[in-house]
């Protein structure tokens, strides 16, 4: 198995979460970010995972985020951006949702990458990885959604860029989920909803994120690709 730090955004709760206590147990040293404080940090804490928090609206903070990484370790074996913020185009002026939106899975996605391109190219134990988890949505898109929509599709463009810029010394792969698991708030209406929406009509589940994480890990020659994670949602 190739060995070496891998970066995860987001640990704190649900996928990042999942994805974190995934790679520990497969004995990969894991760095993780945070934004605010969960119980569960502890825990990956106490399992050797670096925690770092940051706020991605913060230019300092993820200026302070690259700065700290870079100056700990030689090498990166990858990056999963998991961080995603998710909100209506009504939430507030377009320009201001679209900028954060924007922010969030474009420009800090593609600061760390850039940042840390000197660790992902020195990785010692064959190519290092990046993955952006994107959204099904990206190639749809959304009549509420559409600020996050078209942020999460630049994101799929920065992971085609990427990708070519690094190669072969870094792979670089989308996956672009829909439903993977409900939020304990979510009605019983809107959960019949949402399963109807997929040929497959139930939750992917986590265990699903992490299968895909690892077969992208595994590979020595996939990279440029988004990996469709929708149960079949396209065809319905």
């Amino acid at each position: 198995m190739k060995t070496g730090h891998t970066l995860i955004t987001g640990v704190g709760r649900r996928a990042g979460l999942h994805l974190a206590r995934h790679f520990v147990e497969r004995g990969r040293p894991v760095i993780g970010t945070y934004r605010h404080e969960y119980a569960a940090l502890e825990g990956l804490a106490k399992s050797g995972v670096e925690l770092v928090r940051c706020e991605y609206e913060d230019l300092d903070s993820v200026a302070s985020l690259v700065a700290r990484v870079s100056g700990n370790h030689a090498g990166l074996r990858g990056i999963v951006h998991n961080v995603s913020h998710w909100v209506p185009d009504s939430a507030g002026s377009i320009n201001t949702v679209l900028n954060s939106m924007m922010r969030v899975h474009v420009g800090v996605p593609m600061e760390i990458n850039q940042g840390l391109a000197p660790l992902l190219l020195n990785n010692a134990n064959g190519p290092a990885d990046v993955i952006h988890i994107g959204d099904y949505v990206s190639a749809r898109g959304s009549k509420k959604h559409m600020a996050y929509a078209a942020s999460k599709a630049a994101q799929d463009n920065l992971t085609l860029s990427f990708s070519q810029l690094w190669a072969p010394k870094v792979k670089v792969n989308s996956i672009a989920p829909a439903l993977l698991a409900f939020n304990d708030a979510d009605g019983d209406d809107y959960k019949a909803k949402a399963l109807a929406k997929s040929l497959m009509q139930k939750e992917a589940g986590f265990a699903e994120l992490l299968h895909a994480v690892d077969y992208l890990f595994d590979s020595d020659f996939v990279t440029g690709r988004i990996l469709h994670l929708d149960g079949g949602r396209h065809l319905r």
